[in-house]
Parts: structure tokens; C-alpha cells; sequence
């Protein structure tokens, strides 16, 4: 096993991790952080108090870092009962120790090297080995550079996420739909065109029959009248007019 882990894990606020989490839910995050550690990977669970973990995640954790506890109503007493029972026998108090802990302090046990939990300890962090101010940006710099994974990771490679390739695809079926309907409305808009150019040229040439029927009508509805305003017919009403005149002046 490595002196320290390759990568870690800090799942922060675990209880809501767990709340509501189903029985294979549970069996597989036991079954991950079991395994896990043999490939170097480290796995925190970060919450108020050890009874937010399930039992069988629980048993599976070989560090245990407990801040200070209060016990203030019955519920929260209760609580401290439960954390107390989740620790090794130790020779503190810890129903007691647990609610008198400082700042920059915890009951701390952890795996020895033969696999075994190390006896409980009142542990206080140092503050010349500690600080909780970040780093400064030299410093920070310097570090990665030191690193043999800068070479690997300096330069900042911003490839096309899953989210941005499915947006691309809705934007373009989106496009196609929309072209679709534009050339759907497009053709309804010129059918309805030629429609209305065919209504129109039907009642143009309604019309036109309408007047030609009508002066047919006028020119071919009196056989007599014809005659009679024909040229002919109208020498022969002079004669006869003129005759009708002639004998009355007898």
C-alpha cells in the first residue's frame, strides 16, 4: 500500500448523501469504498456525526477525525451517546471529552501498520504546521511546477462537452424543423395563390361570357326588328309612308 494516497475524496455534508438512499444504493458505496482503497484512493465522509454514515460505510472507514459535540437537548445527547459507542475503548471520557474539545481540535484514531485502529487521541493541530489561510500564489506556483504532471497538464484543453455536442444536434433538428415549416407555409402560400388565380381568371371569364351572351341577346332577339332597321326595310317604310301621304292629298 502507498505511504499516502494517490487521489482523495472529500464528500462533504455526507447526510444527504445517504438520506433516502436505497438499499443498493448503500450496498454499492460500501462495496466502492471497500475496494477502493487497495488501488490507492482515499474516501472522506464529512458530517456532523458518525450516525450520518451508515453502519456499513462506517465499518469500512480507518480514520476517524470527531470535532467537538453538543449536547444540548435530549436528541443531541442521545447523538453523543451513539458517536461515543462508535469508537474504540479508550481511556478518555469521550462523552465528556467530545463536548469540552477547542478550536483546532478532535478525537483522532486511525489504521496503524498492521491494520488495526490506533488508540483514541485528544489531538490538537499545531499552528506552526498549520494554517488555514491558502497558500500564496508563489508558492502554489512553484508547486506545480515542481510537479512531473505540469508537462502533462499545463496547458488548459477546453474539448466539446457530451452537453454542448446534444445542444448542437437539438439546435440543428430545431433548424430543420423550422425550415421545414417555413417551406411547408412557402408552398400552402403559393397554392393558395394559384387558387385565387384561378377563381379570379374563372370569374373573368364568366364575365366575359355574361357579355357577349347579352349583346347577342340584343343583336338576335327580334327577327322583325332587324328587318326593319335594316336598310332595306327602312326604304320600303318610306314608300309606303309615301304612298299612304300621296292618296290623302287626292
Amino acid at each position: 500500500d502507498p505511504d499516502k494516497p494517490k487521489l482523495v475524496f472529500f464528500f462533504d455534508e455526507a447526510h444527504l448523501l445517504f438520506n433516502d438512499a436505497s438499499k443498493d444504493f448503500l450496498a454499492a458505496i460500501t462495496q466502492t469504498v471497500r475496494l477502493i482503497r487497495s488501488k490507492g484512493v482515499g474516501v472522506f465522509f464529512v458530517t456532523q456525526t458518525p450516525k450520518d454514515v451508515p453502519g456499513g460505510v462506517l465499518a469500512q472507514l480507518g480514520s476517524r477525525i470527531q470535532h467537538q459535540l453538543r449536547a444540548h437537548t435530549p436528541d443531541s445527547a442521545k447523538a453523543l451517546r451513539q458517536t461515543v459507542r462508535t469508537y474504540p475503548n479508550s481511556d478518555y471520557d469521550l462523552e465528556e471529552v467530545l463536548t469540552q474539545l477547542g478550536i483546532g481540535e478532535a478525537i483522532v484514531t486511525v489504521m496503524n501498520a498492521k491494520g488495526a485502529p490506533t488508540p483514541v487521541a485528544w489531538t490538537r493541530v499545531r499552528a506552526p504546521q498549520g494554517s488555514m489561510d491558502p497558500s500564496p500564489q508563489a508558492t502554489q506556483d512553484a508547486v506545480v511546477q515542481a510537479s512531473s504532471l505540469d508537462a502533462k497538464y499545463r496547458d488548459a484543453v477546453d474539448r466539446e462537452s457530451a452537453f454542448e455536442m446534444l445542444q448542437a444536434r437539438i439546435g440543428a433538428a430545431e433548424a430543420a424543423a423550422e425550415a421545414e415549416a417555413f417551406a411547408k407555409e412557402e408552398e400552402e402560400r403559393r397554392e393558395a395563390e394559384l387558387k385565387e388565380a384561378a377563381r379570379l381568371e374563372r370569374e373573368a371569364a364568366r364575365d366575359a361570357k355574361a357579355k357577349s351572351s347579352s349583346r347577342s341577346k340584343r343583336d338576335n332577339g327580334n327577327p322583325v326588328l332587324d328587318a326593319l332597321t335594316s336598310r332595306t326595310g327602312q326604304r320600303i317604310i318610306k314608300q309606303v309612308f309615301r304612298g299612304i301621304l300621296g292618296n290623302r292629298r287626292r
